[in-house]
C-alpha cells in the first residue's frame, strides 16, 4: 500500500500543490491526497510533464483527490460541479492520478432510505460517468457509528454490502473509500473485506476507536491515531487488504484533537507517519 498523507485530516494545512508536495516529502509519505483545483491550475500553469516532474524529484505519487463536486446540496451547486469536472478529471489523468473518493451520509432528516437511494443514484451517476471517461476509480465512503445514524430520522447505507450495492448501481468504476472506523462501528468482519476484490478498494482511511467504548457507542470525529488503543483490529483489517492485493493509497484519519496540541505541523506529520508505518507493517 502507499503511505499517504491527507494532510487536512491531521491538522496540517497544505496551502497549494506544492506545499502539500514539499510537506508530504519532508515526513516520507510516499503518496500525497490533493485538491483537484490546485492540480489542474499547476497543470494549466507548468504542464503535466512539470507536476509529474515535481511530484517524481520528491519520490511522490499523486495518489488521490477528493471529490471536487457538491452533490449534496442545490441543483445548481451540483450542476456547476458536473460542469467544471472535465477539466479536473483531465488534470489529474494527465498526471497518472486515477482515484478520487467522498462520504456518503449514513442517515437524513429529509428522505427516507429508497427516496435517498434514489438521490445519490441520480446525483452521483454523472459525477461517475465523467470520471470513468478519464480512467478515474471513485470511492463511496460508508459512515458507521450508530450514535450518527439514531441522530436523524431515517438510517441509510453503512455498510460494506450496502454501499458495493449502491456503487454498483452508479457506474462500473465506483466502488469504495474503506475506513477502518466506520468498518468496525458498522460491525464489519474480515470476511466482508476478503468478499471485494481489489478494483473494488479505491482508498483506504486508517484510525482506531476510543478505548471504553463499543461498536455502537463510538463517535464519528472522535478517533484515535491506528494502534493507539487496539480498540480495532487492525491487524485483520490491513491482512485482509493484503489478501486480496489492494495496493493503493492509505492514509491516516484520527480527527484527534490532541494532534493540534503539537507544537509543530513537523511534529504530527512525525506522529502520524510513525502510525502509518507501523500499521501498513502488520
Amino acid at each position: 500500500m502507499i503511505s499517504t498523507l491527507s494532510a487536512g485530516a491531521i491538522g496540517v494545512n497544505v496551502t497549494d500543490l506544492a506545499h502539500g508536495i514539499e510537506t508530504a516529502a519532508a515526513a516520507e509519505f510516499e503518496g500525497l491526497e490533493f485538491n483537484a483545483t490546485w492540480l489542474a491550475d499547476s497543470v494549466d500553469t507548468i504542464r503535466a510533464a512539470g507536476v509529474m516532474a515535481n511530484f517524481r524529484s520528491a519520490m511522490l505519487v499523486p495518489a488521490v483527490f477528493g471529490l471536487p463536486v457538491d452533490f449534496r446540496n442545490s441543483a445548481e451547486a451540483w450542476q456547476e460541479g458536473l460542469t467544471k469536472l472535465p477539466r479536473l478529471a483531465a488534470a489529474a489523468a494527465s498526471v497518472r492520478c486515477r482515484r478520487t473518493a467522498t462520504w456518503i451520509m449514513p442517515c437524513s432528516n429529509d428522505r427516507h432510505f429508497d427516496d435517498n437511494l434514489a438521490f445519490h443514484v441520480e446525483r452521483l451517476t454523472p459525477i461517475a460517468a465523467i470520471l470513468g471517461d478519464h480512467g478515474i476509480s471513485f470511492g463511496l465512503e460508508f459512515v458507521g457509528p450508530k450514535t450518527l445514524r439514531d441522530s436523524q430520522t431515517y438510517p441509510f447505507v453503512h455498510t460494506i454490502d450496502g454501499m458495493m450495492e449502491m456503487a454498483r448501481a452508479i457506474g462500473p468504476n465506483v466502488g469504495l473509500l474503506l475506513d477502518s472506523f466506520h468498518w468496525y462501528t458498522s460491525h464489519g468482519t474480515v470476511a466482508d473485506i476478503l468478499k471485494l476484490k481489489a478494483s473494488d478498494v479505491v482508498y483506504v482511511h486508517l484510525n482506531d476507536g476510543y478505548a471504553g467504548r463499543g461498536p455502537d457507542e463510538q463517535i464519528d470525529g472522535e478517533r484515535e491515531l491506528p494502534l493507539a488503543t487496539g480498540v480495532i483490529d487492525l491487524a485483520g483489517f490491513i491482512g485482509a487488504l493484503k489478501q486480496i492485493g489492494f495496493d493503493g493509497p492509505a492514509a491516516v484519519e484520527p480527527f484527534k484533537a490532541s494532534l493540534k496540541d503539537l507544537p509543530s505541523d513537523a511534529a504530527r506529520l512525525k506522529v502520524v507517519r510513525k502510525s502509518l508505518d507501523a500499521t501498513l507493517n502488520l
